[in-house]
C-alpha cells in the first residue's frame, strides 16, 4: 500500500457497512469536532489505521530478522522478550 494520504487519493468505491451504535456516534462526534462528513471521519480514521497497521507489521518484521541474525545471547534474548510483548501484549 501507501501512505495515508496516498490511500486518499484513489478513485473512489462505494461500500456499504453497518456499524455498531457506539463506533457511529463516536464517528459522529469525531467528524462534527473536525466540521466535516462523517463519511470524511471515516476514510481518514481508516487511513490513519491502515498506516499505523501497516507500520506495526514492518516493526514485527523488523525486530524478527534483528533477532534471526543476533548473535549475541543478550541481545537475542532482550528481541525474544520484545517479539514475545509484539505478539501476546504486555
Amino acid at each position: 500500500m501507501g501512505t495515508a494520504t496516498a490511500l486518499l487519493e484513489t478513485q473512489a468505491i462505494r461500500r456499504s457497512i453497518s456499524l455498531p451504535a457506539g463506533i457511529a456516534g463516536k464517528i459522529d462526534a469525531i467528524a462534527a469536532a473536525r466540521r466535516v462528513s462523517s463519511n470524511r471521519a471515516i476514510v481518514d480514521l481508516l487511513a490513519d489505521a491502515i498506516a499505523a497497521y501497516e507500520q506495526r507489521r514492518t516493526a514485527f518484521f523488523d525486530l524478527t530478522d534483528r533477532f534471526r541474525n543476533s548473535t549475541d545471547p543478550a541481545e537475542t534474548e532482550r528481541l525474544s522478550e520484545e517479539l514475545a510483548r509484539m505478539v501476546f501484549g504486555n
